[in-house]
């Protein structure tokens, strides 16, 4: 297999795989420094890309174990400090309130007619990329990305009406 050519990969990816990881992490610091973890893997990786998927697909992968593993670090720290004075205790209504919220989001997925219904499971909770959702459907991308957006606004619309 050719070397990769890394700058060129950077300029090409820089912003996708940041954009996936602002998505997840919803933490512009973390993304950026998470990105730059990903790229120096990817250039230092002891396993080369083996042209299996797309450059971005490795990339990606490579981004979202350094997530899952920063969160597991950042669950394990706050396990370790459960008494620390600078991480206020969160209020048991929060609590409740999430969950009140996802049993909410649950009730209008029920609700919801197909294709929304499955799109926005497979994006959200099975979390696969449009591309996929479209070849699942035997659709375009681009029709699983606007399906998807639809959903998403069915649903704001009825989180709204609910109150």
């Amino acid at each position: 297999m050719a070397a990769l050519d890394y700058e060129g990969l950077y300029d090409a990816c820089y912003m996708q795989v940041y954009s996936f990881l602002l998505t997840m992490s919803r933490d512009r610091s973390l993304s950026e420094e998470l990105t730059a973890q990903t790229f120096y893997k990817a250039m230092t990786a002891q396993s080369e890309y083996r042209g299996e998927g797309t450059e971005l697909t490795w990339l990606c992968a490579i981004a979202k174990n350094l997530y899952l593993d920063e969160r597991r670090r950042r669950s394990r720290q706050t396990e370790l400090a459960p008494d620390s004075p600078a991480a206020p205790a969160e209020p048991m209504e929060d609590g409740a309130l999430d969950r009140d919220m996802a049993f909410r989001i649950h009730m209008i997925l029920h609700d919801m007619p197909e294709p929304y219904k499955e799109v926005f499971q497979l994006r959200v909770f099975g979390e696969l990329a449009f591309r996929e959702i479209g070849r699942i459907f035997g659709k375009t991308e681009t029709w699983a990305r606007v399906t998807y957006h639809r959903a998403r606004l069915q649903i704001q619309e009825r989180m709204g009406e609910d109150g």
